[in-house]
């Protein structure tokens, strides 16, 4: 893109850094070095007319930020160029347009950019004042699934387009590179493709290296050039230490866990066959669970009943059952229980392998008389219900069972929509990593430890407890849907009404 990079530049009104800083100035802030010098490389790179880069930086640094700004920059110097603005989905693409269209109304240097009509000004795609016409918008929001036949850019930035939805298994990550190898027909002669981003599994098409899913053996990005910057550099020290001081780093450590860790703050994603979970790093206890009725106070109000293990009041609770009907040697059907106190640490206090025996009561109708047990038993406000496979048709017979034991549980039929190996990873690292999960004594006794020893993402095995306790972890700190209506069932417990719910990350949209 050199003729165009050329054009644009010998008429830029300041240099991008300034550019940035006199928005920052008017917003009574300053610009920290590591801004500075990702606008310096842009700006480098842009008028050096280099056309495929990559800039990969931690996640919080402000990255989709610098580079509407930077959109904003070129226009100012050269209105007539069509940036297209590519993410994951339109929502996301949507918001780089926003922000572009901010700068625009409200920079000092972008004035002249307004157009005359308002209709050419949406949320979607804007069109500056600029010479001549065009049936192309001058900035253009799109989804990568879109369909972008017919439209042309000078520049096309894609801005996290790799995300957990777009990646999490072969097939989406090979549909992903096609979609993405599409742009090339979007681009004229000389445009500038600019990929935003962090990684977000090992096969990243943002990596460097081949990594066993790349054609020919080349990567992605091959002839990119790159700018990454990890929030540590090579000397242990943070490239933010104004907002990501030492105490924060190991804050975000410890919430998000080693293996995402490292991938969205280290750019480094760890290959999942490397990933192990192992038992002697959660603690045991053998406290019971102790339930303590309200009452009333000497006001006469209501007081909250109260569910404690060890002395420690817990405020949330979540049960997953991973139902299964196959031989003995096979699939068992599970159910995990998990409790979370007000300071974020859960006990994994139950996971259960249900048993069927012989006799004239069906498969289904033993284990949700055991399920139905358990839940009276740990006094469980909520139980999800995993209905993919065998799980289709239990949450109605589940609640028969619980009317007629008179057991009050709101029943969440869930299919899960991810990998399993994805959901245990993401339950798991964080919690064992930082000391926060716990499991109780009876748990040890069962194949749960065994299964965490042998666990090894993408290899078959049985993981069936893993991956139910995984399920109530993800579960927990979400708000479950209204409760079928039945008069006949009572309400779920209420002891946890007084505390602060733990806020866990799931794929739960309950």
């Amino acid at each position: 893109m050199k003729s165009g990079a050329a054009a644009a530049s010998a008429s830029a009104p300041l240099r991008f850094a300034e550019f940035v800083a006199v928005w920052t100035l008017q917003q009574g802030q300053t610009m920290p070095a590591l801004h500075i010098g990702i606008c310096d490389w842009l700006e480098a790179r842009w008028r050096s007319g280099d056309r495929e880069l990559a800039l990969l930086v931690f996640r919080g640094a402000g990255k989709s930020t610098l580079v509407g700004f930077f959109v904003a920059w070129v226009l100012a110097a050269d209105p007539a160029l069509r940036v297209l603005v590519v993410a994951a989905d339109l929502a996301l693409a949507k918001k780089m347009v926003r922000h572009v269209r901010r700068i625009v109304e409200r920079h000092p240097l972008c004035r002249a950019l307004m157009p005359e009509r308002i209709d050419q000004w949406a949320a979607d795609q804007i069109t500056v004042r600029r010479p001549g016409g065009g049936r192309d918008p001058s900035v253009l929001a799109k989804g990568v699934e879109a369909n972008l036949t017919g439209s042309r850019a000078d520049i096309v930035i894609c801005d996290d387009v790799e995300v957990p939805n777009t990646s999490d298994t072969s097939e989406k990550r090979a549909q992903l590179r096609q979609r993405l190898a599409e742009l090339e027909y979007v681009l004229v002669p000389g445009g500038m493709q600019l990929f935003v981003g962090t990684p977000h599994c090992y096969q990243s098409i943002y990596a460097a290296e081949p990594r066993g899913e790349d054609e020919a053996g080349r990567v992605f990005l091959d002839g990119f050039l790159r700018l990454e910057l990890p929030l540590i550099d090579a000397k242990g020290k943070s490239l933010w230490p104004e907002r990501f001081s030492e105490r924060r780093i190991a804050a975000i450590r410890r919430r998000t866990g080693p293996t995402k860790f490292a991938s969205q703050m280290l750019l480094a994603p760890v290959d999942p066959r490397d990933c192990r979970l192992d038992p002697l790093r959660i603690a045991r206890y053998g406290e019971p669970i102790v339930y303590d009725e309200g009452g009333r106070a000497d006001s006469g109000e209501a007081l909250p009943a109260i569910l404690s293990i060890g002395g420690e009041a817990m405020v949330q609770a979540s049960a997953y059952w991973d139902p299964a009907y196959g031989k003995p040697d096979g699939d068992a059907s599970v159910v995990a229980a998990v409790f979370a106190d007000a300071k974020g640490r859960l006990r994994l206090h139950r996971v259960a392998y249900l048993e069927v025996g012989e006799g004239g009561e069906s498969a289904a109708d033993q284990q949700c008389r055991q399920v139905a047990d358990l839940v009276r038993e740990l006094r469980l406000p909520r139980l999800v219900v995993e209905t993919s496979g065998a799980g289709l048709f239990l949450p109605g017979l589940l609640r028969a069972a619980f009317r007629e034991r008179r057991i009050g549980c709101a029943i969440i039929p869930h299919a899960p929509s991810r990998p399993k190996d994805a959901r245990i990873l993401e339950a798991f690292d964080a919690l064992i990593s930082s000391g926060r999960l716990s499991a109780h004594a009876s748990v040890f006794t069962t194949r749960f430890p065994t299964e965490m020893r042998e666990w090894r993402p993408g290899a078959s095995g049985h993981d069936d407890g893993i991956d139910a306790a995984a399920g109530a972890i993800l579960a927990l700190g979400q708000r479950p849907p209204p409760a079928p209506t039945d008069a006949e069932a009572p309400s779920p417990p209420n002891w946890g009404a007084t505390g602060r719910p733990y806020q866990a990350k799931t794929e739960f949209d309950l």
